[in-house]
């Protein structure tokens, strides 16, 4: 069982920033590639970004690229995800889901094994 965590949510300014982060409980952290889905209300999860085991592949949504940078460190069991330039449309609550033994590139939320409770992120115009 892995349990994760999200953090660092809030409400900014179209154009501004936000870093999340996601701990992960779990002692085999490297075992799991890491990935960010968001949701807003009456919509499915979209991939919004992936990483792999190893941290050295990553992989965007065309919607954030140039905008957002996924990123892990594995001594600390942490993936986050930089923010910049955000827009009303990135609206959402984020999510970070692990998927064992994967290559963080799926963008179905089935494929992964577990998936954190949310943090809400709020961008106004």
């Amino acid at each position: 069982q892995v349990h994760l965590v999200e953090s660092g949510g809030g409400s900014v300014q179209a154009g501004g920033s936000l870093r999340l982060s996601c701990l992960a409980s779990r002692s085999t952290f490297t075992n799991y590639a890491m990935a960010w889905f968001r949701q807003t209300p009456g919509r499915e999860r979209m991939f919004v970004a992936g990483i792999s085991r190893n941290g050295f592949e990553t992989y965007y949504h065309e919607s954030v690229k140039g905008r957002f940078t996924m990123s892990r460190d594995n001594a600390k069991n942490a993936v986050y995800l930089q923010m910049i330039s955000l827009k009303p449309e990135d609206t959402a609550v984020y999510y970070c889901a692990a998927q064992a033994f994967g290559l963080g590139m799926d963008e179905d939320l089935s494929e992964y094994d577990y998936c954190g409770q949310g943090t809400q992120v709020t961008v106004s115009s």
